[in-house]
């Protein structure tokens, strides 16, 4: 096995933690990726792998080999790719990660339209709410809603959502209709833990500025599925994009409140490491999230 591909095995260990998943993934014998790790740690003349009987976790030679490997690797095909058909067909796995609801509601029930256009590219999707370490985790490109915090990340902006203020109607018909943001305070709210844990206030805008605001709640939750379940069962008000209630709004069940202090939309972005810019197949899929969202709000 020459180098780059000694490399590959290395990284997708790492990633996976784990020799089986790993050999598994890359559809060689468990006993081939032993002997390649075996090999490796001898020419560098350094451990790489802690091992053990549940888990494989990267030495601190390890962690530095391992980060230059996913840069020199993600070159190696970038340069490639330059002078390969692949530009034009990308080709190979792509491993992405998408908020659940942004997924279900713009991408996923069109992905079928992806692979009619890209059919040799294979997809690994991940979803969840959760920080997601792109390099460490080894995924290509995230799809996130709200304003991007990793600054070390390429970040392209692919929708504005508006956003409501909204109970339940049986709700504001037992408590009332806040009509201020006075009222707003003497509410109850279903709370969101955001993914670094934290509770997210509420965001209004007061004569083009903003403000946020804190109420008490009986529950908190960190699904967004599960904050408009909570809502709809009459635990209080909820802020969220429109597009996730939309059906709710129209059909009554449940009723915005204070339109005329709105947040500013949220924006979603796709975000991928700066290794991963150049890779055709990275491309193709955030051209393609780019149009499906296109519109959206």
């Amino acid at each position: 096995m020459d180098r780059l591909d000694a490399m590959r095995v290395f990284v997708r260990i790492v990633e996976l933690k784990s020799f089986t998943k790993a050999a598994d993934d890359i559809q060689l014998p468990r006993a081939t990726v032993t002997h390649t790790i075996q090999q490796l740690e001898k020419r560098l003349g350094v451990r790489l792998l802690h091992r053990t009987t549940r888990q494989v976790s990267a030495t601190l030679d390890g962690e530095a080999y391992f980060e230059r490997c996913v840069r020199l690797l993600a070159d190696v095909e970038e340069a490639e790719s330059v002078f390969s058909r692949s530009a034009a067909a990308p080709k190979g796995k792509l491993r992405v990660d998408l908020q659940g609801t942004l997924g279900m509601h713009f991408l996923l029930p069109h992905i079928g339209e992806f692979f009619a256009k890209y059919p040799e590219v294979e997809l690994e999707i991940g979803m969840g709410d959760r920080l997601v370490d792109l390099v460490r985790e080894g995924v290509d490109c995230v799809l996130r809603a709200g304003e991007p915090r990793e600054s070390s990340m390429i970040g392209r902006r692919v929708a504005l959502l508006g956003q409501v203020t909204c109970a339940s109607s049986a709700y504001v018909a037992l408590h009332g209709t806040p009509r201020t943001l006075e009222e707003f305070k003497a509410h109850r709210a279903v709370n969101y833990a955001g993914s670094t844990g934290k509770i997210l206030p509420f965001e209004f805008r007061v004569d083009d500025e903003p403000r946020t605001m804190q109420l008490r709640g009986s529950v908190t939750v960190s699904h967004a599925d599960a904050y408009v379940a909570c809502c709809e069962a009459g635990l209080g008000f909820i802020q969220l994009p429109r597009y996730h209630v939309e059906r709710q709004l129209a059909d009554g069940t449940l009723r915005e409140v204070l339109g005329k202090h709105r947040t500013a939309p949220m924006p979603v972005s796709v975000l991928y490491p700066h290794h991963r810019q150049l890779s055709p197949r990275v491309r193709v899929f955030v051209d393609w999230v780019a149009d499906r969202m296109r519109g959206a709000r």
